[in-house]
């Protein structure tokens, strides 16, 4: 049997022996929408909890639109030119409209990067595009702590802006419940104690900071208590298939569109699944997601109800771009040096998390319940050590040693990585 797994800008194709009893978990088809432009347009005018973009942006005198950074598949290119050809023709100065990309923590996009990021050059050559620095002190404004305590710091071309607008796409996330809406205010636009202070060992612990939950969820309570300091923020939320064409668009206030994208989605991206297998086999759901290992824990996290007890979990990543972050390097350097319980016991006290070590911290989540195979053939030599799991040479030879070992021929894959979430259900429907 031939699988093909989420990789790079393209897919690994798995070769596996018709032997094995292999379950492909994949979410059920979407109704693509049809002309993605005109469900764009649609959106705008006709918002969630909100008037039209038109009416909303009538005698605001700036404005700014958050977008995810790189990281994230946003079909930018069909959110953005309407959105400003909006706010211009009800009078925004173009001048006085800015792209915010809302990189919480990580690298500015920049360049070509930057290009394909926003995908539309006529928004790059009529509108400011800039780029969100959490280290930058003055560029932030304090608005004062959380009732939980979380300093809140934002950027304050979000802040100031009349009209307030964050773009994204609501997906299973492995901290956060799902992305987008008040995700993209933080961590994307928040300073660095903000987004350290909710990504701390005492918020990544608790049970409920968990993929496709929010009810109870301590980030997604802290989102939504950070977005309530700015007033009014309107939101333009998207879903994609697993072919990344557009299947869902809406606009309007930001919790409440949010809400309704999350209805959306959550029929797809949950999968019930009868059995858990000694063997599970996934990615790390291909370009832009798999560029780093750091990303690339997210398809570790996911799968994990579906995987048995000391089972084998086989993940595929390209890692292009290797490790990550120099701060991710040092706190997978710690916890080599250190071992798992050493590592964990010593972030459990820290008011705010080293940067990027909450990654590790959720990579032991996945160690802890079984072995970690990782196949990434383009990450140097000298970092396959700090990923703390087991380098896989191939996934076919992970797959069979895998079998062999547990005697067990049921196999699982999950094509698309993180964008799938199964869920164990003794009583669910056999695949």
């Amino acid at each position: 049997m031939v699988v093909e797994l989420s990789y790079g800008r393209g897919a690994l194709r798995v070769t596996l022996p018709d032997s094995l009893a292999v379950t492909v978990i994949r979410k059920p088809p979407m109704p693509v929408l049809a002309d993605p432009a005109v469900a764009v347009s649609a959106a705008l005018a006709a918002p969630v909890g909100a008037r039209p973009l038109a009416e909303e942006a009538r005698g605001a005198a700036s404005a700014c639109i958050a977008v995810c950074d790189i990281t994230r598949p946003v079909p930018n290119g069909l959110l953005l030119g309407p959105i400003v050809r909006t706010l211009v023709s009800a009078g925004v100065d173009p001048a006085r409209i800015v792209v915010l990309v809302a990189t919480g923590l990580h690298r500015p996009n920049l360049g070509a990067e930057l290009e394909e990021l926003i995908g539309d050059p006529w928004v790059l050559r009529t509108v400011r595009v800039e780029n969100h620095d959490g280290r930058d002190d003055a560029a932030h404004v304090d608005l004062g702590p959380t009732p939980a305590g979380t300093p809140v710091r934002l950027d304050r071309r979000f802040v100031g802006a009349d009209l307030k607008i964050v773009t994204g796409l609501v997906e299973p996330h492995f901290m956060a419940g799902y992305s987008g809406g008040r995700k993209v205010i933080a961590p994307g636009l928040a300073h660095r104690d903000t987004i350290t202070t909710f990504h701390s060992a005492r918020f990544m612990a608790d049970p409920s900071a968990e993929n496709c939950v929010l009810e109870g969820n301590p980030l997604h309570r802290e989102q939504l208590a950070i977005a309530a300091r700015l007033g009014r923020v309107l939101a333009v939320n998207t879903v994609i298939d697993e072919e990344r064409r557009l299947a869902f668009v809406n606009c309007g206030e930001v919790i409440a569109s949010h809400a309704e994208a999350v209805a959306f989605v959550e029929r797809y991206a949950q999968v019930p699944v009868p059995e858990r297998f000694h063997t599970v086999v996934t990615s790390a759901a291909g370009y832009p997601l798999d560029r780093t290992y750091y990303q690339t824990v997210k398809g570790m996290v996911a799968p994990l109800d579906i995987l048995a007890p000391g089972g084998n979990l086989v993940i595929a990543s390209e890692c292009s771009e290797g490790m990550g972050s120099r701060a991710f390097v040092a706190a997978q350097e710690r916890l080599a040096g250190l071992g798992p319980e050493r590592f964990l016991a010593e972030i459990a006290a820290k008011r705010f998390a080293d940067v990027d070590e909450w990654q590790t911290q959720m990579l032991l989540k996945a160690t802890r319940v079984g072995r970690v195979h990782l196949h990434a053939p383009r990450l140097a030599a000298a970092d396959r050590a700090l990923t703390c799991v087991d380098a896989a040479e191939s996934v076919e030879g992970a797959v069979l040693a895998s079998v062999r070992e547990s005697g067990d021929p049921r196999v699982a894959v999950i094509p698309e990585g993180p964008y799938v979430v199964p869920v164990h259900r003794r009583d669910a429907a056999a695949a």
